[in-house]
């Protein structure tokens, strides 16, 4: 239905549903109606209502108190302290004024349920906000408060954006044959600057716009950039809306690029992606300040991407356009990344995108999501999907770690852990704290330099989000392996020399992964020469990087530092220990592909070097009996 038709037929319904039941105002925010009454809190009192008059439109409602019923932040704030029972602790209270909620962070929510729900009830009636009990978290995160700050003030202009989102994704379809093509932007037949546009007769969405790794240390700040040049994206006001499937710099590191060149559109998320990729952005434009490197953005238009983000819930499908629904899945990548679901038109066409996938549980998450519903085509990632490209358990993984540290440990030797600062240095970290436990490794001191202990923050901050063993570890402090005394933060460039200079044994965890910048480039130009150190690589480290040389054999290296560039001869054992990626292996993909309820049509390869890409793509048409193909960058599919 048009804008009109839907605001119409919910005045209608309203009133029969809720009969004398006043509001002050009804709009759509995106996807959603949302409902304005000075006494929201009657309507919340029959879910059941809610629940079919929701049907009745085939829209989801919010149900938001009027800004002028709003009790004064501080006599709320003074107002629900009295409210909530005495042996509840509360950490903070925070307004979000766009939606009319008030954030309570307490010590165990599970207590308030414990309860009843009158607390609620009698919170909302009170003092008019939505109260939305949440846990606090083990480790502030700055990152999360300068999110939620933010939000605050760009409420009004958020509410516009949105509302100007509901009417262009309610506009009416236009007339003629339907069709479903995709074009490829980045990524494809290569690793980095992932990035793909899906078009129909009456849309454009692009899903994902990364930065090449291996692009960084070249002048041209746009050289590590997507195909944005292609002309199916142009004008960019056509594109209507962005999904980024997960923070990773090499999926979203382009992405505030886009509104410095016009781009005025929503970007699709969950919520702890978009809190990792403010984050993983203000360090991109950090570093390359401190480097003296030109970066293709400023931390305005990083705003401006916040700004126009929207957030949902794993699978939450809602419309982004005329003809285009979306529901993101678990991933078991990073923290909030996700399998994405597109479904096109009224069963005209489903694709499935995998982003980054890890097909198989690990220490932080459990494995992606593969309860789909119909899938065409399948687009799949083949970092790993090589022929010989299987990797150790996460077992063999650890045990290899632990080895490492105790040799190292033997001989007063340091080990250097070049990791991203999302994913893995929170996996190494688990291993590191279970094995001192357990007794398997000595206790050495293990630093985490960039950064690691904001990004370990955002994942305390989320539990739900981790796999449910890992979750209730993070529930109970005093059993919180992230607040283990074995780890240390380095905070403080002092800190950081004095680090150096130690004598050892010792562990340090340092971005970025593929040694592209960043702390570790400190750590490794004065412990490269010392062959009773080790330098351990986790994860994927792409062609033309720093780290692939020196996997390659390299024996000397010029390497950039703080202070300028240094030559290097490296003397240390470097190590590569494969199964704390997360990506899966050519196994775990093809069992994804195997578990999916509806077997894919067809299935286009991405996200892998050539010959990968292409072999993997051989393997699955042979396996699976289906057309399969790797596609080459600005070749574009057509789907339907």
């Amino acid at each position: 239905m048009r804008y009109e038709e839907v605001i119409a037929v919910t005045k209608e319904n309203l009133e029969t549903i809720f009969p004398g039941l006043g509001y002050t105002s009804l709009d759509m925010e995106g996807a959603n109606v949302v409902l304005y009454s000075k006494e929201s809190h009657k309507f919340l009192e029959d879910p059941e209502k809610i629940k079919k008059l929701a049907q009745s439109i085939r829209k989801r409602i919010i149900i938001r108190p009027d800004s002028s019923s709003l009790v004064g932040e501080k006599e709320a704030e003074e107002q629900i302290r009295k409210i909530m029972p005495e042996d509840v602790t509360i950490s903070d209270i925070f307004f979000e004024h766009d939606s009319g909620e008030v954030l309570i962070e307490v010590d165990d929510p599970e207590r308030i349920q414990a309860y009843n729900s009158q607390i609620i009830a009698t919170i909302r009636k009170d003092v008019k906000w939505a109260p939305r009990i949440i846990r606090t978290p083990p480790i502030k995160s700055a990152t999360i408060r300068m999110v939620r700050e933010f939000l605050k003030s760009e409420s009004e202009e958020r509410r516009k954006f949105l509302r100007n989102l509901a009417k262009r994704i309610s506009r009416d379809p236009l007339p003629g044959e339907n069709y479903a093509r995709l074009t490829c932007l980045g990524a494809w037949r290569e690793v980095g600057r992932a990035s793909s546009l899906l078009m129909t007769k009456n849309s454009k969405v692009m899903i994902d716009c990364g930065i090449d790794p291996s692009a960084v240390d070249t002048d041209d700040p746009a050289s590590g950039a997507p195909y944005l040049n292609a002309p199916e994206i142009w004008p960019l006001n056509s594109v209507d809306g962005i999904v980024l499937t997960h923070a990773h710099m090499d999926h979203s590191g382009f992405l505030p690029y886009l509104f410095t060149i016009g781009y005025d559109g929503p970007v699709y998320l969950t919520a702890p992606t978009r809190d990792m990729l403010l984050l993983l952005l203000m360090d991109y434009i950090k570093l390359g300040m401190s480097e003296n490197r030109k970066v293709p953005y400023k931390m305005e238009d990083v705003r401006s991407l916040i700004r126009h983000t929207v957030t949902l819930n794993y699978n939450e499908t809602t419309d982004i356009s005329p003809d285009i629904r979306v529901t993101l899945r678990n991933a078991g990548h990073i923290l909030g990344s996700s399998v994405v679901h597109f479904h096109i038109g009224e069963g005209f066409h489903n694709l499935l995108m995998s982003g980054d996938i890890k097909y198989m549980n690990s220490w932080l998450f459990n494995a992606a999501d593969s309860r789909l519903p119909r899938v065409e085509t399948f687009v799949t990632e083949s970092t790993y999907g090589g022929r010989s490209d299987f990797q150790p358990s996460r077992q063999e993984a650890g045990e290899r770690l632990a080895q490492i540290v105790r040799l190292a440990a033997e001989r007063k030797g340091k080990v250097l852990v070049p990791v991203f600062a999302v994913g893995r240095s929170q996996e190494v970290m688990l291993v590191l704290e279970e094995k001192y436990r357990l007794g398997e490794i000595p206790k050495v001191p293990v630093y985490l330099d960039g950064m690691i202990y904001e990004a370990t923050s955002i994942h305390t901050a989320y539990p739900e989000f981790l796999n449910s063993n890992l979750r209730d570890l993070i529930t109970r402090k005093k059993e919180n392996p992230f607040l283990s005394d074995i780890f240390t933060r380095v905070d403080a460039p002092e800190t950081r020399e004095n680090i150096v200079s130690d004598v050892g044994p010792l562990v340090v965890l340092a971005t970025s992964g593929m040694m592209n910048g960043g702390p570790v480039m400190e750590y490794f130009s004065n412990w490269a020469n010392d062959e009773r150190n080790f330098l351990v690589f986790v994860g994927y480290q792409a062609d033309g990087t720093m780290g692939r040389r020196i996997l390659s054999g390299a024996k000397q290296l010029n390497v950039r530092r703080n202070d300028g560039f240094k030559e290097v001869k490296i003397g240390l054992t470097v190590e590569s220990v494969d199964g704390f990626s997360g990506h899966s292996d050519r196994r775990q993909l093809t069992k994804y592909i195997e578990a999916l309820e509806f077997k894919p049509k067809r299935i286009l390869v991405n996200h892998g070097d050539e010959r990968n890409a292409v072999e993997f793509s051989r393997a699955l048409s042979i396996k699976f009996g289906v057309e399969s193909y790797a596609p080459y960058n600005l070749e574009t599919v057509r789907l339907r």
